[in-house]
């Protein structure tokens, strides 16, 4: 079996520089993680809270936290002080929290708006008709500690790759259709995650800028 690092190393040749590589460290040991940091790595996504602040102060100061699993209302204080972007924002409820709890110890966040792409209903995020209700409303130009920076998805579990393509497809259309409307004067606003261990090479080829992977980095979870 290759070395986490080795892993890391293949993946970044397989993929354009402009993409970034986010690894999940979801129930991984910080030795994983560290492994994959003391080769150059320093972007992570965790799922959950409480496990990321398990961790989070065993681990170097310079890791660029993602969190990119549902986060509740009530745990977005806990992670404010120190995350680097939420990638799960699924509701305007859970916006209005981060704003709220990011102003109280004066930091913006940088937020993906995850959108509901895939056929499952297990699948957490927005839908386009409550972003458009969002965006236009006078709540949403009152917020100013969240940086919007784009969209995130994932992509329906099947080996069907041409429906994983279009709901990839999907969501890059989404992102043109919210810049064009809403962003137009917003640089940052450019990003897609959209893409994991199994499907990333379509995610990129249908536009992704952030990919999420896991179990390519540090092998099948036992």
């Amino acid at each position: 079996m290759q070395s986490i690092s080795a892993n890391i190393r293949s993946i970044k040749e397989q993929i354009p520089q402009s993409v970034k590589l986010v690894a999940v460290s979801k129930t991984r040991s910080v030795e994983e993680i560290l492994d994959a940091y003391n080769s150059g790595h320093k972007y992570f996504g965790e799922n959950r809270v409480q496990e990321l602040l398990q961790k989070k102060d065993l681990l170097p100061h310079d890791i660029e936290w993602h969190l990119i699993g549902h986060l509740q209302s009530n745990k977005v204080r806990l992670v404010v002080p120190f995350i680097s972007m939420i990638q799960s924002v699924d509701s305007f409820k859970l916006l209005k929290t981060i704003d709220n709890e990011a102003s109280l110890v004066h930091r913006v966040i940088s937020c993906l708006l995850q959108i509901h792409i895939a056929e499952e209903e297990t699948k957490f995020g927005f839908s386009m008709a409550e972003l458009h209700e969002m965006m236009l409303s006078e709540e949403f130009s009152k917020l100013n500690s969240v940086r919007i920076c784009g969209v995130m998805g994932m992509a329906t579990f099947t080996d069907d790759d041409q429906r994983i393509r279009k709901e990839f497809s999907f969501l890059a259309g989404c992102l043109e259709e919210l810049k064009k409307k809403y962003f137009r004067e917003t640089p940052e606003f450019r990003e897609i995650s959209m893409g994991m261990s199994g499907d990333f090479k379509i995610a990129i080829g249908e536009g992704s800028t952030i990919i999420r992977i896991g179990s390519l980095i540090f092998g099948e979870r036992s």
